[in-house]
């Protein structure tokens, strides 16, 4: 028998989960033993690391239930910045070079 924790993260709470499980199970056993629908279990990893449902587990296994993003999170960081008032510059200013190669004088 092998002992494996079952976490999920929901917007409002987390939920944890210790199951046994016989030896040789998978992860798709350790999703059916937490009592979690299969269907909300399609993405899914072991230890922060993405794995099929048909992975098989060891003892002290922490299985990890993902849920999809609601948003892209490099556009949702670019919106909080710009609600604090960071002004974006976007690429950094250098001095433009003329034909020689000589840095332009300002």
């Amino acid at each position: 028998m092998i002992t494996v924790t079952v976490v999920s993260a929901q917007p409002d709470a987390a939920e944890r989960h210790i199951v046994t499980l016989p030896a040789g199970a998978t992860l798709r056993d350790a999703v059916l033993a937490a009592g979690v629908p299969i269907e909300e279990a399609t993405d899914a990893g072991i230890w922060g690391k993405a794995a099929p449902l048909d992975a098989p587990l060891a003892a002290g296994d922490r299985v990890e239930l993902y849920r999809p993003l609601l948003a892209d999170p490099k556009s949702a960081r670019k919106k909080r910045a710009t609600e604090q008032g960071y002004r974006w510059q976007g690429r950094t200013r250098r001095a433009v070079r003329g034909t020689t190669g000589e840095p332009a004088t300002p």
